[in-house]
Formats: structure tokens, C-alpha cells, sequence
């Protein structure tokens, strides 16, 4: 296995560089997915209630991502990223026709959206586990950092050409790259090389279980993934309704929350570089605190202020939640057996995917209701709440892994 420290120096590496160009290509669809949905939506007459049902059906298979990190520790993790990315395009490529065509049921919409939202169901917990396969111990936060980079520069570059398609061509091309762009990453991930730990064939409710078990032996983990389902509960709220509701009523459209979002992973490039040289003292603390930083554009909007201002605070969220994503992937990849990894990252995103729906569906009717600005300064205090409430239950009784220097020694496994 490769063994470069430098993020930059993995891209020469053949066995790990298609992951990162994938990754890269991968996001940049995300990122013209993300508005082409929501205009998308809105411009064939479905309007903010239309709109949270939809993606209510995109997060509703979270309570597969148990099964999908089931899928991540059985089998070779490229071929689980693989199958999602074939799922994803063949889904953004009849969204696509769908508003190309301008006139599409809602029921066709949310079948489609289902149908993505089981290929992330897979990819979640996966990706969070591949570096593990990929790299050593010593290459790991190199690994995770360029990971969190690729992904934002490929969002920087998705969202910014998705607000002018958008607005020129319409949300129907902009699905349709989506679709095409995953096409071509999952032709990447082909590439890679990767170990299938389990080869045998046990009981699926048995591996579950192990999963949980080892998810809950540490404090620390379950303790923060409560405080990532209140944090995804209300970034859902803003990102997905809030924000391109309050855009689109005459406050920039779709070009500038476009933007705004791309401005929010320029941030993210930058806090990777950090993640992979920063190792605090008390990484968890430090973790847990990050989050908070996303309150920053959720109070900025609910004072109105004019947009350039909201994408420039946008920088600082985005740098912090990449300094997350590199210290928490990192301290589970150490912490835990690279054959239960993926049933780990699953048990620490059920609770808040499982919850999205939900959330999709109470915030387009409360966002009406209340509006934009109300909406996203109720979502900004509870991202600070729950950064405050982990913080203290840490302190409380902290383990050895809030205080530790290192993290835990990872345990070898050899099959």
C-alpha cells in the first residue's frame, strides 16, 4: 500500500488515483444535481410542498444504509461504490428527461428520487471505509483529506456551472450531467483493487449486531452521532428548502444560492489541507465544536443581508465541517477493525438519514408557514445547541479517546 503522507502525492499513486478522480467527478454531479432538483421540481408548478416530498423519497431509503455498510464490509468496496454510481446515473438521467420533457406525475419524480437515494444508501458507509483498504495507517488522514478535497472542489465546480445551466438551459441538463458524470466515475472505480474481508456468509442479522456492538463500545462515537443527527436535521432545513426558497423569491435564484454553495466548498478545500496537518490534543472536543460553525449563513440569512455578504461567511462552515470530516473518518478508521468499518460508519448515519425524511417533509410546509428567514434562524440554534450539549456530555465523563494525543492503536486483522 501506498504510504505518501502528501494528499497531492496520492494522485501518482495507480492503485488509489482512480478513487480521487472519481470522487472528484462524482461531486461536480452533486453539485449540478442539487439545484437541478430543486428548480427542477419547482418549475414544472409543484411548488415547496412538492418539493419536500421529493426529496423526502431521496433520504427515505436511509434506514438501507445499515444494509449498505452490511454490503461495504461483505463484499469488495469498489464494486459496492460501482453499483451505487450505475443506480445514481441511471436515476439522474430519467429526472433529466423528466424536466426536459417539462411535464413529469409526481409519483414518477419521487420514484426516481427513491431510486437515487438507495444507490447513497450504498455509497455512504463505503466510502468512509475504502481509505482503510486503499492506504496504511500512516497515509490514512492524507487519504481522508484529498477525499474531502476532491469532493469539494468537485462541488465548487458543480454548483457554480449549475446556477448559469440552470438558469440558461434549465434543470433538465443539469440532471442529465449528473447522470453522464457517474457514468463515467463508476468506470474509474473499476480500476481500484480492493480486499473482500468476509468470505464467508453469515447470518445478516448476526453482522448487525456485531456492527452495533462495536459501534456502541465507545462513548465518544455514539455521542457525537447524536449530535450529527441534529446537525444534519437542520443543515437539511436550510440547504434543501430554507435557503433556495428564500433565493428564489427574489433574493439572487437559482445563480446565487449556486454560489453560495459553491463558495461553502472553497472552504471545504481549504479546511482539508488543515485536516491532514492539524492533530489536536483532544481531537474529539475539537470535533464536536467544528459543527458549530454551520450556524454561521443560517443566522446571516435570517437577517436578510445581501448574498455576496452570505457566500463570503459561507467559507468558514465549509472549512470547518472538511477539518471534521478528516478528524472523524481518520479516528475511526484507527479505532476500529477494517472488517466491521462499514457496519460502524452505517450505525453512525442511520439515526440522522433515517430522520431526513421526516424533516424534508415538516420543513416545506413550516418554511411556508414561518418563511425562510424564521426557518433557517431555528436551524442555526439548534446546530449551536447541539454543539453545546455534546460538548458538555464529553467533558462530563470523558473516555480515553476524547483526551488522547493519538488515536487508539487500530487492531489487525488477517484473513
Amino acid at each position: 500500500m501506498p504510504k505518501a503522507l502528501s494528499p497531492l502525492a496520492l494522485l501518482t499513486e495507480p492503485s488509489v488515483a482512480p478513487l480521487f478522480f472519481a470522487r472528484l467527478l462524482s461531486s461536480v454531479g452533486v453539485g449540478f444535481g442539487q439545484l437541478a432538483l430543486a428548480w427542477g421540481v419547482m418549475d414544472l408548478g409543484y411548488g415547496p410542498g412538492g418539493l419536500s416530498i421529493v426529496l423526502a423519497c431521496n433520504s427515505a431509503p436511509a434506514l438501507l444504509l445499515l444494509f449498505g455498510g452490511l454490503a461495504g464490509d461483505r463484499f469488495r468496496r469498489h464494486h459496492v461504490l460501482m453499483t451505487a454510481e450505475i443506480i445514481t446515473c441511471l436515476a439522474w438521467l430519467g429526472l433529466g428527461a423528466c424536466f426536459l420533457a417539462g411535464e413529469a406525475p409526481l409519483q414518477l419524480l419521487c420514484a426516481l428520487a427513491l431510486s437515487s437515494g438507495v444507490a447513497t444508501a450504498m455509497f455512504l458507509p463505503t466510502i468512509r471505509g475504502i481509505i482503510a483498504d486503499l492506504l496504511s495507517r500512516t497515509g490514512r488522514s492524507a487519504g481522508n483529506a484529498l477525499i474531502s478535497q476532491t469532493r469539494s472542489i468537485g462541488l465548487l465546480t458543480g454548483l457554480a456551472a449549475s446556477g448559469f445551466v440552470v438558469s440558461i438551459l434549465g434543470p433538465g441538463w443539469a440532471a442529465s450531467t449528473r447522470g453522464a458524470l457517474c457514468a463515467v466515475s463508476a468506470v474509474l472505480l473499476s480500476r481500484l483493487d480492493t480486499t473482500r474481508w468476509q468470505n464467508d456468509r453469515t447470518r445478516v442479522l448476526r453482522d448487525l449486531r456485531t456492527g452495533w456492538r462495536e459501534f456502541t463500545a465507545h462513548r465518544w462515537v455514539w455521542i457525537l452521532t447524536l449530535q450529527y443527527t441534529a446537525v444534519i436535521m437542520a443543515m437539511v432545513c436550510f440547504t434543501d428548502i430554507a435557503g433556495p426558497i428564500y433565493m428564489d423569491d427574489g433574493n439572487g435564484g437559482a445563480r446565487a444560492w449556486g454560489i453560495i454553495t459553491a463558495t461553502d466548498a472553497v472552504g471545504a478545500l481549504i479546511g482539508a489541507f488543515i485536516g491532514a496537518r492539524w492533530k489536536p490534543a483532544r481531537l474529539v472536543l475539537a470535533a464536536a465544536l467544528l459543527p458549530a460553525a454551520g450556524a454561521i449563513p443560517m443566522f446571516l440569512l435570517a437577517t436578510g443581508i445581501p448574498w455576496p455578504l452570505l457566500a463570503a461567511a459561507a467559507l468558514i462552515p465549509g472549512a470547518c465541517q472538511a477539518v471534521f470530516y478528516v478528524l472523524w473518518t481518520t479516528a475511526l478508521q484507527n479505532t476500529f477493525a477494517p472488517d466491521v468499518l462499514a457496519r460502524v460508519n452505517s450505525w453512525n448515519m442511520i439515526a440522522g438519514y433515517a430522520l431526513m425524511p421526516l424533516t424534508l417533509l415538516v420543513a416545506g410546509p413550516l418554511v411556508k408557514s414561518i418563511g425562510p428567514q424564521s426557518a433557517a434562524l431555528g436551524a442555526g440554534l439548534l446546530t449551536v445547541a447541539a454543539a453545546a450539549v455534546t460538548l458538555v456530555a464529553l467533558r462530563a465523563a470523558p473516555d480515553k479517546q476524547t483526551v488522547a494525543k493519538q488515536p487508539p492503536k487500530e487492531v489487525q486483522i488477517h484473513l
